[in-house]
């Protein structure tokens, strides 16, 4: 049976997702101090993506952010009411702080790599089905200190990585 290290491997790592507790400092700290630029932040409903939480569609908002950097897509996201992941991060540390890395795949991969992960004994605490990717947080935290993301990516969802490259790489 493989393990969490082998199935990661032979995936392509796409992001840094880090959740903080006010998304307009910390753009405005990466783009003066760092130089790296970020569009104007999102507000996002969970059940606008009917993302759920724990297995079930819950109410919870957020603001996000997303650019492209050095090679990785870097995700800046502040938890505003309501219950997610995100907003269980942030209670346990304010300060913020990377809550998950993100793995790619096209989409055609994606129910065998979840399922692998699944039963390596990794629960699920949240999933997407967007039009650009399916994804699945896993409960990675006492293995790898985060939680894991598994994008499975369509084909719209390439074209829109390609764009998003393009205008910030």
């Amino acid at each position: 049976m493989s393990n969490i290290n082998s199935t990661l491997a032979g995936l392509e790592f796409a992001q840094i997702g880090w959740v903080v507790p006010d998304i307009h400092t910390t753009v405005r700290f990466l783009s003066q101090t760092l130089g790296i630029g970020f569009p104007e932040p999102e507000y996002i409903r969970a059940q606008d993506l009917k993302m759920s939480y724990m297995g079930k569609v819950v109410e919870a908002d957020w603001l996000a952010t997303q650019t492209y950097n050095g090679g990785t897509f870097i995700e800046l996201i502040q938890p505003l009411t309501g219950q997610s992941m995100f907003h269980d991060y942030l209670a346990k540390y304010p300060a913020g702080g990377t809550q998950h890395l993100a793995f790619r795949l096209p989409i055609s991969g994606f129910d065998k790599i979840t399922e692998e992960i699944h039963k390596q004994g990794y629960a699920v605490i949240s999933e997407v089905d967007h039009p650009i990717a399916r994804m699945a947080f896993f409960d990675t935290y006492r293995t790898l200190g985060v939680a894991t993301e598994i994008m499975g990516i369509t084909p719209e969802g390439w074209a829109a990585i390609k764009q998003m490259q393009r205008a910030n790489g």
